[in-house]
């Protein structure tokens, strides 16, 4: 797992956020919150979380989306001592691949058999919704190659089968209803009687204005 800092001011509190898979640091550079630092982590072809980098922080807030609701659920259950007084996970579950509380096993495999170019950048556009959203996102794409991007998704799909399940808890589930990525009755159905908090939106599966006001 990559751990990588946007905002270091030495800041009482951080902002740590999981982003999905298939990306960098690239789509959240202007994320500039005024209060708080902000880590984003990615690549989840390993799991390992250096605790260690948040150690001076009084207070951390836990974002995560798609992907990485799972991969924070994983690696932080390790770290249950971490001073998180918020989490909050966006148009993800514990749960990624899973036929009723995630993605169906069938659509996840298609993906990963099918990756190559051309079949990710019409990937991100259902992700962002639209070609609108999507001509935004692909100024700030993510600096990784598609090979990666497929070695990611395959790990992390041996690994939801491997794993034992997290019993971290979320404060917060985000779910938007024109996701197309994670469906929004599987993220209503992973969250029921597990999710103290549960808020729905028209947003799609990536909305970046949603992700900055979250990351603040």
């Amino acid at each position: 797992m990559k751990q990588v800092m946007i905002v270091n001011r030495q800041r009482a509190r951080l902002i740590l956020f999981f982003a999905g898979w298939g990306m960098d640091e690239t789509p959240f550079l202007h994320c500039c919150p005024q209060e708080s630092d902000l880590m984003v982590c990615y690549d989840y072809r390993e799991l390992d979380f250096n605790d260690t980098l948040l150690a001076n922080y009084r207070e951390i807030h836990l974002v995560a989306w798609s992907m990485g609701v799972w991969a924070a659920s994983k690696a932080l259950s390790w770290y249950q001592e971490l001073p998180i007084t918020r989490s909050i996970a966006v148009n993800g579950t514990p749960y990624p691949v899973d036929e009723e509380r995630g993605i169906p096993p069938a659509i996840f495999n298609g993906t990963l058999e099918g990756l190559n170019a051309a079949s990710l950048l019409k990937f991100q556009r259902r992700m962002c919704g639209g070609s609108e959203a999507y001509e935004r996102f692909r100024s700030i794409a993510p600096c990784r190659s598609w090979e990666e991007l497929k070695e990611e998704l395959a790990v992390i799909g041996t690994l939801c089968t491997v794993l034992p399940p997290s019993d971290w808890k979320w404060d917060r589930a985000f779910i938007g209803e024109n996701d197309r990525i994670f469906p929004p009755q599987a993220q209503q159905k992973a969250w029921e009687g597990v999710c103290p908090a549960i808020e729905h939106g028209s947003e799609a599966h990536y909305d970046d204005e949603l992700l900055q006001r979250l990351l603040v």
